[in-house]
């Protein structure tokens, strides 16, 4: 897959690649829900019903990343996958809000993103403040709002969010990664979650999901795993 220059810096690989580095990783680190959902027709994203998104934010989010991971590239893009569900309701939740991180003081903004989450703001707030600064700046820059903008203006100012150099405060810094670590945890994380829907993203890897019994494949070198992926609720592809 060739990819144009001004992509944000993350798409400068291929897609697959990504995809298989970082499956492993990511299922590993999953989210183990104490229920499953029951498979029904789900509604098309613009008529999702959001449980924290605006509307303004939620279109935001349709736009950014539907070019984070394109739907004309190989394989699913986000918003075939309903990246964007998972957002919504990974913000809406404990994550949202970040109930089990220790987010008391003192904060230090400015240091090396080696120290981590220095921000006082939850990734709730971080999404509501940054978005609409970041549309300004988009206004300001290129004439229009984010989701107005040509593809490849999209991918400038995305690349420009990445990079740092689009003027937001310190507590909001980490809003691109952020952004994008929510993105690629939707594309790959269990459907039950809302995204990676009819496990796409698994299928295009050849990741086998939550299937248990391997055995017979210990031994087995450099073969193709024929078996299709199986979600935690059952659902299999």
């Amino acid at each position: 897959m060739t990819t144009p220059p001004h992509r944000p810096a993350f798409f400068r690989t291929g897609r697959r690649q990504f995809l298989q580095l970082s499956a492993g990783s990511l299922a590993a680190a999953g989210f183990w829900p104490a229920t499953a959902l029951a498979q029904e027709p789900l509604p098309p994203l613009e008529d999702y019903p959001r449980a924290f998104f605006t509307d303004a934010e939620w279109a935001f989010v349709l736009a950014a990343v539907a070019r984070l991971i394109p739907s004309e590239s190989d394989g699913p893009g986000a918003l075939e996958a309903r990246v964007p569900v998972f957002i919504d309701r990974e913000l809406s939740g404990d994550f949202g809000s970040a109930a089990d991180w220790y987010m008391a003081g003192p904060h230090q903004p400015d240091a090396e993103p080696e120290f981590g989450w220095q921000s006082p703001l939850a990734p709730a707030d971080v999404y509501r403040q940054a978005i609409p600064l970041f549309d300004a700046w988009c206004e300001t820059s290129f004439g229009a709002a984010f989701t107005a903008l040509p593809a490849s203006a999209q991918d400038e100012a995305l690349t420009a969010l990445e990079e740092g150099t689009v003027p937001l405060p310190p507590e909001l810094r980490d809003f691109f990664d952020l952004l994008l670590a929510n993105t690629k945890e939707g594309y790959l994380s269990d459907p039950i979650h809302g995204g990676n829907h009819q496990m796409a993203a698994w299928v295009h890897i050849g990741f086998p999901g939550a299937r248990a019994h391997y055995r017979e494949w210990v031994e087995q070198h450099n073969v193709p795993y024929p078996l299709g992926p199986v979600s935690i609720s059952g659902e299999r592809a």
